[in-house]
């Protein structure tokens, strides 16, 4: 992608996405002389649209934000250039070709690439653009001037001198009032989340927030439900085993929540296909164990540490336990002792 001083160029009239991508540049004073062909950010317009982006400058208080939109074939080629490795249908990750897109995975919510990889490639078109010619050549902003060596990417050098400032992720609107219709603002059911449209627009990270955060929330019915019926009922003698069972029911619910939540996350990580890496570097590792598992020596020095491992977590566990039991007593203990008092005195 190189630099043509006096071309333009467009997207083209594919669909592209909303705008996804801004730079921003300082606004340009009204005194400010112009630098006509040479201005670096009217050449980085022209060539941005002649990588086939779709460019629309708005006019801030004190910046210019330039925002880009892209049309699927040209993500495309961005992906193929990058070798950007995607999940056929055959279940075999293979690096992304345009003339084979119906061969690959698309997202959740149908679209051919994720929010990171289509950031990626909105990188690698902006990055790409460099200086082809065999000679320097002079730039100019806001009177200023300076030196664009050849095969110098155009932004890091703008980058360098101050002139882009930014260059951040956008609010697709269209998708966001959609979030927010489904999701923020649905009072209907408040345990329902979009889990895959979350993931599409925020990530990975996010989106195993609220994840997290909705079956936490489900899950946190059961002891509420419990300690509402401990505290209405009467259990007259058996009143001191309320708190101890209480405590082992806590602690009980939280072992089952854990391990429910690791089921879940790796059934999630599984259905977004996130899981390839970790299958990838574990990979690395299953030789060695297997080379271990052969000696009969080192069999038995892992079948000694593992059931080693057990027996201290049954131990700890146990302590736990009894030591919650035992607080339990002799708070109700307390309690009681602290209730006849009072009723001795009053």
């Amino acid at each position: 992608m190189g630099i043509d001083v006096n071309g333009g160029g467009g997207g083209g009239g594919e669909e592209a996405t909303g705008f996804e991508v801004a730079i921003v540049v300082p606004k340009k004073k009204d005194g400010d002389a112009d630098g006509g062909s040479r201005d670096c950010v009217e050449l980085l317009v022209r060539e941005l649209e002649r990588a086939g982006l779709v460019v629309d400058r708005v006019q801030g208080i004190s910046d210019e934000f330039i925002k880009l939109a892209a049309p699927m074939r040209t993500l495309g080629r961005a992906a193929a250039e990058l070798h950007l490795k995607k999940l056929t249908y055959v279940g075999v990750d293979l690096p992304f070709e345009w003339d084979q897109v119906t061969a690959f995975v698309r997202q959740p919510d149908g679209s051919l690439f994720s929010w990171c990889e289509r950031f990626t490639c909105f990188r690698h078109l902006i990055y790409e653009i460099v200086n082809e010619t065999k000679t320097e050549l002079t730039l100019y902003f806001a009177g200023k001037e300076f030196k664009f060596q050849p095969n110098e990417s155009l932004i890091k050098r703008m980058e360098s001198e101050g002139i882009v400032k930014q260059i951040f992720p956008m609010h697709d609107e269209i998708r966001r009032k959609q979030l927010l219709g489904s999701w923020a603002l649905n009072w209907l059911d408040l345990t329902w989340q979009p889990i895959d449209e979350i993931y599409s627009y925020f990530g990975t990270k996010i989106a195993t927030y609220f994840v997290f955060l909705g079956m936490y929330t489900r899950w946190l019915l059961f002891p509420a439900a419990f300690g509402i019926a401990l505290h209405m009922i009467d259990f007259g003698s058996l009143q001191l085993l309320v708190l101890p069972a209480f405590f082992i029911f806590i602690v009980s619910w939280a072992v089952f929540f854990s391990q429910f939540w690791k089921r879940k996350n790796a059934a999630l990580l599984a259905r977004w296909g996130i899981d390839n890496e970790i299958n990838s570097t574990q990979s690395h590792w299953e030789p060695d164990k297997k080379v271990e598992a052969d000696n009969p020596k080192e069999k038995r020095s892992l079948q000694r540490d593992e059931w080693l491992g057990l027996l201290l977590r049954i131990r700890n566990n146990a302590i736990i336990v009894v030591a919650i039991i035992v607080c339990s007593c002799r708070l109700n203990w307390l309690m009681l002792i602290c209730t006849r008092l009072l009723n001795l005195m009053f």
